[in-house]
């Protein structure tokens, strides 16, 4: 007799294929969830360069070139154009205020001076002629009130004998009325002589001053044209070295040309060039500093230059106390411009990975050294030796500060 026989749930080949959708499900979700998917590189690690992240001292600054230059420099200028007649020095002497540099010859400006002067001095003797005319009227009059005074002595006196003569009877009428008209009439010619000559003394005197005026503006006109003519002269303005002056016989000079320079030695200064980034950053009395002669010398910006030329603008620093023996004009010293004072923070040397991160971040070395993982990070400040690093890092860690441009921004670094 026949047998039902069951028909198994779990056969070998049921089983295999189960496990088999299994194992490729978590092969599947380990590609998807567990896989480490990170970019990699091999590469050695005795081509890179490794720095410690360390807790230290840090100043901002950078660095920029100082030329020196003298503590106070004039120009000299010619103000009326000429050809040179006569040269007195030479680029590099020393003069004192007031010494001949060079003689110019004009004769466009001569003519004319000697034009205006004549015309001048034509005024100034027609306003001297009548001033003249005018004291000689003022002796005139004082002459004749003199002549009137005397006529009124003679005639007063007359009168008062004669009227003695007559109180007592010695003189008749008519010679006694005679000598009282004679004084009356000379009395009379006398007030009149003196009001006429007050009069002429006020007008006289009105008329005197406003020539006296007349003439010295004219004298100042006629020094005015001696000091133009003596500008094609031209002197030093202050003592001190006479240099940047090149200048020859015959050769024309333009109204308003530099000639030369004249530097004060007293004592020297320092311009230097920064770059217009740093325009909003710099201020009067921003400290610099910089070694010479294995000594530290200091100074502070004196004045800002607004004018920005080439992406830089310029800066004059002047000494902060001692300056430095045997420095001379012209020569170029490498400063340290800073932008704060020192302080405790976290920092990195300066590499080459920045220009590929832009000091976002930066490659870490892992405790077993074996490789370096990217890691974001924030810069702060910088200076030429180190970077600030405000976020990311930790005291003793290591990071590549190498040159990145060979990595390809992968995400992991594995040493060979």
């Amino acid at each position: 007799m026949d047998r039902i026989i069951k028909k198994k749930k779990w056969t070998v080949k049921k089983i295999i294929s189960i496990a088999g959708v299994l194992a490729f499900g978590v092969f599947i979700a380990y590609l998807f969830f567990f896989r480490d998917t990170s970019s990699r590189l091999y590469v050695d690690r005795d081509k890179m360069t490794v720095a410690t992240v360390e807790q230290g001292r840090f100043q901002e600054f950078i660095p920029v070139d100082g030329v020196v230059q003298p503590i106070v420099t004039i120009f000299v200028d010619a103000v009326f154009g000429g050809r040179v007649e006569e040269i007195f020095v030479r680029d590099g002497a020393h003069v004192e205020e007031g010494d001949k540099i060079l003689r110019l010859a004009n004769a466009q400006l001569e003519l004319n001076y000697m034009q205006q002067e004549n015309t001048a001095l034509e005024v100034l003797d027609r306003y001297q002629n009548t001033r003249l005319g005018l004291e000689r009227n003022m002796f005139t009059l004082e002459r004749q009130l003199a002549d009137l005074e005397y006529r009124l002595d003679i005639a007063h006196k007359d009168y008062l004998r004669k009227k003695h003569f007559y109180e007592e009877g010695v003189i008749s009428d008519e010679e006694y009325e005679n000598a009282e008209r004679e004084y009356r009439f000379a009395k009379r010619n006398f007030d009149i002589g003196l009001r006429t000559m007050r009069h002429d003394s006020l007008y006289v005197s009105t008329q005197m001053q406003q020539i006296n005026q007349y003439i010295s503006r004219v004298e100042e006109n006629i020094d005015m044209l001696h000091e133009t003519l003596g500008q094609l002269i031209i002197r030093s303005p202050i003592s001190g070295r006479l240099s940047s002056f090149n200048a020859e016989r015959g050769e024309t000079k333009a109204a308003g040309e530099n000639l030369g320079q004249i530097d004060v030695l007293d004592g020297f200064k320092l311009r230097a060039r920064i770059d217009e980034r740093y325009v909003n950053r710099t201020y009067i009395g921003q400290p610099a500093s910089f070694e010479y002669g294995g000594e530290t010398y200091h100074l502070e910006i004196s004045k800002i230059y607004s004018n920005i030329t080439g992406g830089a603008f310029e800066v004059d620093m002047e000494f902060n106390g001692n300056e430095p023996e045997g420095i001379r004009r012209g020569q170029t010293l490498q400063l340290r411009l800073q932008f704060s004072g020192v302080a405790d923070a976290l920092i990195i040397p300066r590499g080459g990975f920045y220009q590929a991160t832009g000091g976002n971040w930066i490659y870490v070395l892992d405790p077993s050294g074996s490789q370096a993982t990217k890691r974001p990070i924030r810069i702060g400040r910088q200076n030429i030796h180190h970077y600030e690093v405000l976020e990311g890092l930790e005291p003793g860690e290591q990071v590549i500060t190498s040159s990145y441009d060979s990595y390809g921004g992968r995400d992991r670094l594995i040493f060979r």
